[in-house]
């Protein structure tokens, strides 16, 4: 009989918390629910807030919360889990950084949470209460974590760059104001 220690049971509990809230963001994106826009409404925010093509970047950011969030709160293929969930976080940072860090003012402190949360658990690993411990850690080895945060960070480096100069574009066609009215 195995005895589960306190940090399996706070690590079980983080990640049903964490992942079941990143699957239902990414269930809102993909399918609708919860109130959410679907592929079709998230697709055209996605676009206006400078991620193109919007309904491919609301399909990987759907999917990255999703599944990743899924794959988290059961405990299985951690470190990629995480890495994906915490680089969709990235991404939703990237759009609220404007507005400060707190969230009551529109900032990134929640997608930041999030995404802190994702990789702290990718880093850690799931506990003793999880898939991958039943399985072995066949999804779970240690080189796993470096190997899903670089591809991860890849991504999503060139995903919210990409952003990046597209705003930038934007903003060159407008024209500011020579003078006060």
């Amino acid at each position: 009989m195995t005895c589960y220690d306190r940090g399996d049971l706070g690590l079980l509990l983080l990640r049903l918390g964490a992942g079941a809230t990143l699957a239902a963001h990414g269930a809102q994106k993909l399918f609708g629910w919860f109130g959410g826009g679907g592929i079709e409404g998230t697709g055209q925010f996605m676009e206006s807030v400078g991620y193109a093509p919007g309904t491919a970047s609301a399909t990987a950011a759907g999917i990255a919360e999703l599944g990743g969030g899924t794959l988290l709160a059961v405990g299985l293929a951690t470190p990629a889990a995480g890495a994906a969930a915490a680089g969709a976080m990235a991404g939703a940072a990237a759009v609220h950084a404007p507005n400060g860090f707190f969230n009551q003012s529109g900032g990134y402190e929640y997608a930041a949470t999030l995404g802190l949360t994702a990789a702290c658990l990718a880093i850690a690993g799931p506990g003793r209460i999880s898939l991958d411990h039943a399985l072995g850690h066949a999804v779970n080895r240690g080189w796993m974590i470096p190997a899903a945060f670089a591809v991860t960070g890849a991504a999503t480096t060139l995903v919210v760059g990409a952003r990046v100069r597209r705003l930038r574009q934007r903003r060159e066609g407008e024209q500011e104001a020579l003078f006060e009215e």
